[in-house]
């Protein structure tokens, strides 16, 4: 852990929208938002990955990393060669119990419904010890689940908060 560095975890629809091509729901402040946070990362932070490279998989799927032509592409290319330097990035182990769920995922009942595909990104933030930033643009998911994942120590930045259902 690099303690003078802020840590993040970034859901795959950052790198996306910081893209400005494939979330038409995305207004011009939810784009430089995300493309603001990835900068910043790149600069001053340390993303949080994990040892199964389920995360990186995941970027692979929806982000280039010739790093062309998008903001996200660029954050993609960053990670592809510094996911091995320390000051940039941290391997989190996980741990899968009997039922191939993941040990680091809160039991709580109120998360059983919480997108099983993004169960990776909080168990990554709660296996590091460290509570770092989970970084979300779109999915309205997190917002659902928003009290509940901070009652169990999961600290969410909503980059674009106008895009949230405002009802609870």
């Amino acid at each position: 852990m690099n303690s003078n560095k802020p840590e993040f975890v970034v859901d795959t629809n950052v790198p996306i929208v910081a893209n400005a091509s494939q979330t038409p729901q995305a207004d011009l402040a939810c784009v430089l938002s995300c493309i603001d946070s990835l900068e910043q990362i790149q600069n001053e932070g340390v993303l949080l990955m994990d040892d199964k490279y389920l995360i990186f998989q995941e970027y692979d799927t929806y982000l280039n990393h010739s790093g062309q032509p998008g903001a996200g592409d660029r954050f993609f290319r960053w990670l592809v060669l510094n996911q091995g330097n320390p000051q940039s990035c941290r391997i989190i182990s996980l741990t899968f119990d009997l039922n191939s769920e993941f040990v680091e995922f809160p039991t709580d009942p109120a998360l059983m419904s919480f997108d099983r595909s993004d169960r990776k990104f909080v168990a990554v933030a709660l296996g590091s010890g460290t509570a770092p930033e989970i970084l979300n643009a779109t999915d309205s998911d997190w917002w659902q689940h928003r009290d509940a994942l901070q009652q169990n120590g999961v600290n969410i930045t909503f980059l674009c908060p106008q895009l949230m259902p405002q009802q609870q």
